[in-house]
């Protein structure tokens, strides 16, 4: 269902149109969660649990580098469509998903075959330990060869929320999770593959709901009418797409970048710590990315709101986006820190006592900063969907230098707890940052005059 967000209250818009993105983000999680999930609790021995828990975690920073570009390329997309889709120029709404689509797709192909043939230096790169590095190895050259049709699921998602549904996604993920449930206990238990079978599992999930979302998105786009025919691409609006999508894409890269630089370090501390950092690092990317996915409401709001020239009501998705996170943010929150080890023994083998101190203890520090990061990301979204891109990628710089930093500063102080204190302090100065960015106006410095329509002619 296609949402026109420039009419109606903007609270129950964007609450309607959350909430099956929320439901989205979840099933997307799951994907990562069950993986170690189930090599973590399916072996009776905690320190083969523990190896194989670490040599998925070793392996994420990297594939998140991948994943941030997509999502990336998802945000700007969905930026510059929104803002067409709300001033009704459908033809070059049409241009541009046509152009975001080709062009995210090579950037794919390329990502592939650089990831295949780097994976390994990149593992040695980070310091894997011996006994991790096969399935390390394996489970990532799985997952880079599925990159193709994870960036197409990604740009059909953007998408879809720059047309206001968040319904459609919602149902794919729900069937894809539940295939990767299903395939991770039968290719893990019944045919014995260990992390190479969760692997797999993720690759086919991935691969069905990408090909559902393509043909769904196909039949959608022809129910806009226009004069004229679109452009299958145009380079005149690639740049443009780029305009939005490029900061998108450098500010997810940043911070997956800066957690290749953090894995470093914890790789020095053994399989144990680096199963209970990875342990609890999936349930804060669950958390922080069920709060982005509220801020990529606000960004689609915003955007459909700026292309109409409706302008005060973006102070009003704000407020909206504000109350939202806090219902959200209260329940996770309280959860992380109360429920610390048992939050992260769903993940760890009952019996590695090491990896559930290691997790439950950054739980606990960062749980509490969830309402201060949550402000800076629902601003975030109008600074985004305002093309405020700038400042938004100075407050997320600003984060992921003293993460890392800091991380390596007190490291020979404090350990693996400098991570941790790295971590919020980061999180801290960027909400600050966020919040004077937003109280200073930035986001209408370039805002068109209200009732001026303006069109983008595509060069074909």
């Amino acid at each position: 269902m296609i949402t026109d967000m420039t009419v109606g209250n903007p609270r129950r818009i964007l609450f309607r149109f959350c909430l099956p993105m929320l439901a989205s983000v979840a099933f997307q999680q799951l994907y990562g969660m069950v993986d170690s999930i189930v090599v973590g609790k399916c072996s009776p021995d905690p320190v083969i649990a523990d190896n194989a828990v670490a040599a998925v975690g070793v392996s994420v920073p990297i594939t998140l580098v991948f994943m941030a570009i997509a999502t990336g390329a998802n945000i700007g997309c969905s930026v510059l469509i929104s803002q067409l889709f709300g001033a009704k120029d459908y033809k070059n709404m049409r241009t541009a998903v046509h152009t975001s689509v080709i062009s995210v797709l090579a950037v794919s192909l390329v990502l592939t075959a650089a990831g295949l043939i780097f994976a390994r230096p990149m593992l040695e790169l980070l310091g894997t330990p011996p006994e991790i590095m096969d399935d390390s190895l394996a489970y990532l050259n799985i997952y880079t060869a599925s990159l193709f049709f994870l960036f197409l699921y990604n740009i059909c998602t953007g998408v879809f929320t720059a047309l206001g549904d968040s319904k459609t996604p919602l149902y794919f993920l729900a069937c894809s999770s539940v295939t990767n449930i299903v395939l991770d206990l039968l290719f893990v238990l019944s045919f014995g593959w260990g992390v190479a079978g969760v692997a797999w599992a993720t690759f086919i999930a991935q691969t069905l709901s990408a090909i559902l979302s393509f043909f769904t998105l196909s039949r959608r786009l022809r129910r806009f009418s226009y004069e004229g025919k679109a452009c299958v691409f145009s380079l005149r609006m690639l740049k443009k797409v780029l305009v939005f999508a490029v900061p998108s894409v450098l500010q997810q890269s940043f911070v997956a970048v800066g957690n290749l630089a953090i894995q470093s370090l914890i790789n020095g501390y053994g399989p144990s710590i680096i199963a209970g950092f990875s342990a609890a690092l999936k349930l804060n990317t669950f958390a922080v990315t069920c709060y982005t996915t509220v801020s990529g409401g606000v960004s689609s709001f915003t955007a459909q709101n700026i292309g109409a020239r409706k302008y005060e009501r973006v102070t009003q998705g704000l407020r909206a986006g504000v109350c939202l996170l806090l219902l959200l943010v209260t329940p996770i929150a309280a959860a992380f820190f109360f429920f610390a080890p048992q939050m992260v023994g769903l993940i760890l083998h009952e019996g590695s006592t090491e990896a559930m101190a290691a997790g439950a203890v950054f739980m606990r520090w960062v749980a509490p900063f969830y309402f201060i990061i949550a402000v800076k990301i629902v601003i975030d979204g109008i600074l985004r969907g305002s093309g405020a891109l700038r400042y938004f990628m100075v407050s997320t710089f600003v984060d992921l230098v003293f993460r890392v930093a800091l991380s390596f500063l007190l490291n020979g102080a404090a350990g693996y707890m400098s991570i941790v204190y790295a971590w919020v302090i980061g999180w801290g100065v960027a909400a600050v940052l966020a919040v004077l960015f937003y109280r200073l106006g930035v986001w209408k410095k370039r805002l068109p005059p209200a009732g001026e329509t303006v069109r983008l002619q595509a060069d074909c």
